[in-house]
C-alpha cells in the first residue's frame, strides 16, 4: 500500500447523453486519476464531501484505490474471530501436527477475551471444546458439528470484536490476562505462557500485513510473565544415580513390556535424549562397539500430536529435531553401560522393519501411556514412601534433566554439554541453574587451592 498526502479533488461534472444523465466525480492521488459515476449530482457531491473531509482531516490516501487509509482499512476489517481462523489457515499447511495443535490452543485461549459482552457465552469447557477442536482445526472445517458446538461457534461469529479493536491495548491486555490461565482458573506454565504470548504476537503481525491493524500493538503493552511460574529445573525432580540405577534395574524386573523398554529409558538417562528422540532412533543410528564409549546420532523425533492434527492421520509426526534444521543431526557420546543395554535389546527384540530399535510388542510405535504406565510402577518399587510422594522422578523426562544435570555437576565443560543435550548455552544455564548451584562447593575448593599457592 502506497501512501499519499498529494491529493486532488475537482468539482463534480455533470454528464448528459440522449438517454440518461450522469455525473461523474474525479479526483487524483499522487499521479494517478480516478473517477466516480453516480446516477445524480447529489449523491456524487455527497461522495466528494467525504473526501475532501478527510483530506482537511490530514488523512492519507491510497495511491492505488484513491481511498483515504482508514476507510480502505474499515473495509477490510472482520471480526477477531474470523481473522483468527485465516491466521491457522495461514499456518496450517506447513505446520507440524504439535505446532498445529499449539496454535490452536493459543487461539481458543484468546479469543474469549475479545468479545463484546459475554452475556450468552457458554461454560467454559464447552468454549474451549468448540474453538480448540472445531474452529481452529483445519481438518474439521468440512465436517458438520454437533448442535451445540454450532450454536457457540455462531455466538463467536456474532460478539467478537473486530480486528481493529485490537489497536486499542487495553483489549491486548485482556487477551495477554486470558492465555495466562489453565481451564481451572490457574496460572499457566511460564514455557505456555510465552509459547502463546509469541503466537499471538505472531497473528497481530498477520493482521498488518492483512491491513487489518496499522501496525502490531503488542510490543507497546506493558506486560510481564507471572512471577510466579518458572522454567528451571527443580533439583528435587532429578534423580541422583543411585536412584536413577534402581529406577531402572525396577523398570527392568516388573514385566515383559518394563524389560522391553528399560532400554528405551536408559537412552534418557545416560544420553539425554528426549522421549520423542527414542522413539525415532533407528539401530543405524547406532554405534555400539563391543568395548568402550559408544555414540548416538539422533537426528528424528517422533512426537506423539495426536490424529486429528496430522496430515497422516496417526498419532505422531515424523520431524527433525527440537528446533534445529531438518536434516541436523544431534551427536551423542554414550557411556559402555548403555552400549551394553541397546547390544543386549537388540539381540532380544530385533528391529522394526524401518529400522526402528523400540516398538510395542505387536510392532508399533512406543506410546507416551505405555511407558508411563510403566514408569509410574517402577516408582513405587524403587523410591521410599516418601520419595514416591515427592516429586522426585515423576516424569520420564526427569531422566533427560537427572542426564545434563549429572554431566554438569562431574565438571563438564557447559558448551560440551549444551551440544550433547542440543541446547544453547543460554538455554542450558537458565533451565538447569539450580542444579548448577550445587557445583559451588567443588567451585570454591578449587578456588582455595589455587589461593593457598600465593
Amino acid at each position: 500500500m502506497r501512501k499519499t498526502y498529494d491529493v486532488r479533488i475537482w468539482s463534480v461534472r455533470q454528464r448528459k447523453d440522449r438517454r440518461s444523465s450522469s455525473a461523474e466525480l474525479r479526483w487524483k492521488t499522487g499521479d494517478t486519476p480516478h473517477s466516480l459515476t453516480f446516477k445524480t449530482k447529489t449523491l456524487a457531491d455527497g461522495r466528494r464531501a467525504e473526501l475532501l473531509r478527510a483530506l482537511h482531516e490530514g488523512e492519507p490516501f491510497d495511491v492505488e484505490t484513491g481511498l483515504p487509509i482508514r476507510e480502505l482499512r474499515e473495509r477490510n476489517d472482520i471480526t477477531w474471530y474470523q481473522h483468527a481462523r485465516d491466521y491457522i489457515e495461514m499456518k496450517w499447511p506447513h505446520s507440524p501436527g504439535s505446532t498445529r495443535r499449539t496454535l490452536a490452543e493459543a487461539m481458543a485461549s484468546v479469543t474469549p477475551a475479545l468479545v463484546r459482552s459475554t452475556k450468552g457465552m457458554a461454560d467454559t469447557r464447552t468454549v474451549r471444546t468448540a474453538l480448540y477442536s472445531w474452529a481452529f482445526n483445519m481438518h474439521r472445517r468440512t465436517e458438520e458439528p454437533p448442535e451445540e458446538i454450532q450454536r457457540v461457534l455462531d455466538w463467536f461469529e456474532r460478539n467478537s470484536l473486530p480486528t481493529s479493536a485490537l489497536a486499542d491495548r487495553m483489549r491486548v491486555r485482556d487477551a495477554l490476562q486470558a492465555l495466562t490461565k489453565k481451564l481451572d482458573g490457574t496460572t499457566a506454565a511460564a514455557s505456555s505462557i510465552r509459547r502463546k504470548r509469541a503466537i499471538f504476537h505472531n497473528a497481530l503481525g498477520y493482521a498488518v500485513d492483512a491491513e487489518r491493524l496499522t501496525s502490531n500493538p503488542l510490543p507497546q503493552v506493558q506486560w510481564v510473565t507471572p512471577e510466579q511460574v518458572e522454567e528451571e529445573v527443580d533439583p528435587a525432580v532429578v534423580p541422583d544415580p543411585r536412584q536413577a540405577a534402581a529406577l531402572l534395574d525396577a523398570v527392568r524386573i516388573q514385566s515383559p513390556r518394563g524389560r522391553r523398554l528399560v532400554a528405551f529409558f536408559g537412552c534418557m538417562y545416560f544420553g539425554a535424549a528426549r522421549p520423542a528422540e527414542v522413539i525415532g532412533l533407528r539401530a543405524e543410528d547406532c554405534d555400539l562397539p563391543k568395548r568402550g564409549w559408544g555414540e548416538l546420532r539422533l537426528r528424528e523425533t517422533r512426537p506423539r500430536s495426536g490424529a486429528a492434527w496430522t496430515d497422516s492421520g496417526r498419532p505422531h509426526d515424523a520431524r527433525g529435531l527440537k528446533h534445529r534444521p531438518r536434516k541436523a543431526v544431534r551427536v551423542v557420546p554414550i557411556p559402555p553401560v548403555l552400549v551394553a543395554l541397546l547390544r543386549w535389546h537388540v539381540t532380544a527384540y530385533g528391529t522394526a522393519p524401518d529400522g526402528r530399535l523400540f516398538r510395542t510388542s505387536r510392532g508399533g510405535l512406543i506410546q507416551d501411556t505405555g511407558y508411563g504406565e510403566v514408569w509410574a510402577e517402577a516408582r513405587r518399587r524403587a523410591l521410599s514412601p516418601a520419595q514416591y510422594a515427592s516429586p522426585l522422578a515423576k516424569r520420564p523426562y526427569d531422566l533427560r534433566h537427572a542426564a545434563v544435570s549429572t554431566w554438569l555437576s562431574s565438571g563438564v565443560d557447559p558448551l560440551v554439554v549444551a551440544r550433547r543435550a542440543g541446547h544453547s548455552v543460554a538455554v542450558l544455564f537458565r533451565v538447569y541453574a539450580k542444579c548448577l548451584d550445587g557445583a559451588s562447593a567443588a567451585a570454591n575448593a578449587r578456588i582455595e587451592n589455587t589461593l593457598r599457592g600465593l
